[in-house]
């Protein structure tokens, strides 16, 4: 890790890391529930139906983003979820937390520093919920053996993973992120903090 991570690590506050923690222990929770669907969704459909649900696994590290709104925000709740994830055990393998985490973060983290941090609309958000998806689709079908399919099979898996990152991620994060900005409970961070200025 370069200096400038380690800064933008830094620059983070307790009560950050606090909220970051928080969420990353929420998708423990639905990732342990959704585990029990996910396998129910590969045996009647294989990847393309067990792609319907992948967005909803990305929101948490993104959330905090959207909450946030610093550098290092969805990289450290990733990392905070797949820690857990390994701690209380996945059905998935830890490695394929670990990945997971690694492909979610080294794509939404370059892509709002782009943004320089400003852009938070519905258009950005339904990108970066597409954007996240691919790079894990092809560790994933490297890792839960998807390259025994066909292609088509994968080219179909594809499209509705990009479909479900962009609604079940993307704008669900938006939904909720706008749904919490008048609440006290986000009113500390950035997000809080532009909703109440704004009004």
């Amino acid at each position: 890790m370069n200096s400038s991570w380690k800064q933008s690590f830094r620059n983070l506050t307790v009560r950050e890391w606090m909220l970051m923690a928080l969420l990353a222990a929420a998708n423990g929770v639905a990732t342990s529930l959704l585990s029990h669907v996910n396998k129910l969704l590969n045996g009647w459909g294989g990847p393309i139906l067990t792609s319907t649900i992948v967005g909803v696994y990305m929101v948490y590290g993104l959330l905090a983003m959207y909450i946030i709104r610093k550098p290092g925000a969805a990289a450290g709740t990733y990392a905070i979820g797949a820690l857990l994830q390994i701690m209380v055990g996945t059905s998935y393998g830890i490695w394929s937390s670990i990945a997971a985490a690694a492909c979610y973060a080294v794509i939404v983290e370059p892509l709002f520093f782009i943004y320089r941090y400003k852009r938070f609309g519905w258009l950005a958000m339904l990108f970066a919920g597409v954007a996240m998806v691919p790079l894990w689709f092809v560790v994933a079908a490297f890792m839960f053996g998807y390259t025994e399919y066909s292609s088509t099979v994968l080219i179909v898996s594809l499209f509705v993973r990009c479909a479900s990152g962009m609604l079940l991620c993307g704008a669900l994060t938006k939904w909720l992120g706008d749904r919490l900005a008048p609440t006290r409970y986000v009113r500390p961070y950035a997000l809080g903090q532009q909703y109440h200025n704004a009004a």
